[in-house]
């Protein structure tokens, strides 16, 4: 492995400082947690039995034992849910996998897991993000029965492995393993069924057009097969050691998927305190883990959600990471990947190619990644340049990932990169700080400076579009989106449009407190602004026809004019629409708590 890259070891090293007192106090209560734990000998008689009632009696007089371990599933299963769908099984095939190690599982509790492409552009997209914190809660409710050595936790898509992972962290004594289930098989290709939805924004083919179009895209159980923020999740997972190498793009009925979850049974066994190789996850969890998390979520593409979802999952560790030590480590480390919407390939072209045991095996050697970070596998993250297969025997054999990728248009080598840097760059300006994904976006439309058309809800753009009062160079603000606002819903219903009339050669670009995920594309996109305006930001002030300036390059955002002016300008009120209605009256308190993105949009942790 190289040598650790200078700037990777300096970004690492100011966010150890500024964790310093946090994370010993995380690290202690860890300790005092694990210290004060009621073991289930120690357990009454009472507790013990209702904590096994429902078990076999194999199951219970091992339960009974107490040096067995006792492995909690929490699980964020749904049948409808293409990527969770297959989790149906897992279960059983977890408690035979203890089984054979002489050890216990029971499903510790479920989490919700709703799906992004259901409500996207609908009123319960306005739940998804706030849902991430839910998680996390109803995980910690899942564990608090303190019956168990080790997790497995089953999740995949958007907030959901973020929630689980928090929810882990506050029961960081326990060795946690997360169970991929895999991408869905390959549809339609990702660059035709964006053709269509433009063909449909522009009324150019009809519904049943588009709905064919997307049903041959999402067309089987799995995780869908574009980077986004779910598949963004693996590659986050595996970089932080806490899924199996190699694991996350094996698809659900492929023999080795079956042969991967009884192996992360047998692992999380192996890690308990019951054993010789105690490896809570709070300990794994570290500062150079979550370097290593953010080094290959940029080096891959990665979605833009992980600005929030990346800064939470340290603050659950005791670790302060922001938008600066994302941005300097975006400026060093190069673009590897290729994989929709960055390129034309999708997961499964990606994990041919060499998938993430080739990539993190570039990014090591350059130095660009901590060889020496713990893992919940092999000795380090050193190790995990790995990649796993099936012997004809049906025994997991594991073997080196290939030394270069085996289709450079996917996956690219540190020597002749994609691009030099990664995909995210933070934008500033006098509007405020926000992110933005340039990966997929072309150089010469990374600057545009041009009259603003502000909306205060998405589906005000149709009419706009469909009435062609955006034939023109434009800068689309869609403000009152934050998380204080609706939660911070996001805003895809916009791309189709916004992409149409980049094709027609107007220089367009949004600017929102609101946010894309991972599958945000070709139009330069400043995301996630803080302070939003429902929270004082001068977004709230800014009219149709204000110039302004978003230069991806510079990392500029800004409103070209007299600032007294704007300022001085009464706050545009903020709609009514979006408080009430499919349960949104519910999260009211969700939203009055939450700090702001760049804090990770969280309230749990409100007080820092």
């Amino acid at each position: 492995m190289g040598q650790l890259h200078k700037q990777i070891a300096i970004v690492t090293e100011r966010i150890i400082e500024r964790s310093a007192s946090l994370r010993s106090d995380y690290l202690r209560r860890l300790q005092e947690d694990f210290n004060s734990r009621p073991e289930r000998g120690k357990l009454s008689c009472g507790n013990l039995a209702h904590g096994f009632a429902a078990c076999g009696e194999q199951d219970k007089n091992s339960l009974r034992m107490v040096q067995a371990a006792n492995i909690g599933i929490v699980t964020a299963y749904n049948d409808m849910l293409s990527a969770h769908q297959p989790y149906a099984t897992y279960p059983d095939k977890i408690k035979q996998a203890m089984r054979e190690m002489g050890c216990t599982a029971q499903v510790a509790g479920g989490v919700p897991a709703m799906c992004d492409g259901v409500t996207q552009g609908q009123d319960g997209m306005e739940l998804s993000l706030l849902s991430r914190d839910i998680i996390a809660q109803a995980t910690a409710v899942s564990l608090s029965h303190q019956m168990f050595d080790g997790v497995l936790a089953l999740g995949i898509c958007d907030k959901i492995v973020p929630g689980l992972l928090m929810g882990a962290l506050s029961f960081g004594y326990l060795p946690t393993l997360f169970v991929p289930a895999g991408p869905m098989e390959s549809g339609l290709p990702n660059k035709e069924k964006q053709r269509i939805r433009q063909l449909y924004a522009q009324g150019k083919v009809g519904r049943d057009e588009l709905l064919k179009a997307e049903s041959e895209s999402y067309h089987s159980h799995g995780t869908c097969t574009f980077y986004g923020t779910a598949n963004s999740n693996q590659v986050v997972l595996e970089a932080l050691g806490l899924q199996l190498p190699g694991s996350s793009f094996v698809n659900p009925d492929n023999p080795l998927r079956d042969r991967l979850t009884k192996e992360a049974a047998y692992q999380v066994a192996r890690i308990t305190a019951l054993g010789g190789d105690y490896r809570p996850i709070g300990k794994v969890v570290d500062e150079r883990a979550i370097v290593n998390g953010t080094v290959a979520l940029l080096a891959s593409g990665g979605s833009t959600n992980h600005s929030m979802h990346l800064v939470a999952i340290a603050r659950a560790a005791g670790i302060l990471i922001n938008w600066d030590d994302i941005s300097d480590l975006s400026a060093t480390v190069p673009l590897l990947a290729k994989v929709y919407p960055n390129g034309q390939a999708d997961v499964n072209h990606f994990h041919a190619a060499g998938g993430t045991s080739c990539m993190f095996r570039q990014l090591l050697d350059a130095g660009y990644m901590h060889a020496d970070a713990q893992t919940v596998w092999g000795e380090s993250f050193s190790d995990f340049v790995q990649e796993p297969t099936l012997a004809d025997s049906g025994d997991l054999v594991w073997k080196q990932s290939p030394t270069t990728p085996l289709d450079t248009e996917v996956l690219s080598t540190t020597e002749k990169p994609f691009s030099n840097e990664g995909g995210l760059r933070l934008l500033q300006g006098n509007l405020g700080r926000g992110v933005i994904k340039v990966s997929a976006v072309a150089e010469e439309n990374q600057i545009v400076e041009a009259p603003a058309i502000v909306i205060d809800c998405q589906d005000r753009l149709e009419p706009l579009f469909k009435s062609g009062q955006l034939d023109k160079d434009c800068v689309v603000v869609v403000r009152y989106q934050g998380p204080k606002a609706l939660g911070m819903p996001e805003l895809h219903k916009l791309t189709p449009f916004l992409g149409s009339l980049q094709d027609r050669g107007f220089s367009v670009a949004l600017v929102t407190d609101g946010r894309m995920s991972g599958a945000s594309g070709k139009v330069p996109a400043a995301i996630h602004l803080v302070p939003e305006a429902a929270n004082g930001g001068l977004l709230g002030k800014v009219k149709d026809g204000d110039i302004i300036r978003l230069n991806a390059i510079t990392g500029e955002l800004s409103f070209v004019g007299d600032m007294a002016e704007l300022e001085a300008r009464p706050t545009a009120p903020q709609p009514t629409a979006g408080q009430r209605g499919c349960g949104r009256e519910l999260f009211a308190v969700n939203r009055h708590n939450i700090s702001d993105a760049e804090q990770g949009a969280s309230f749990l942790y409100v007080e820092d």
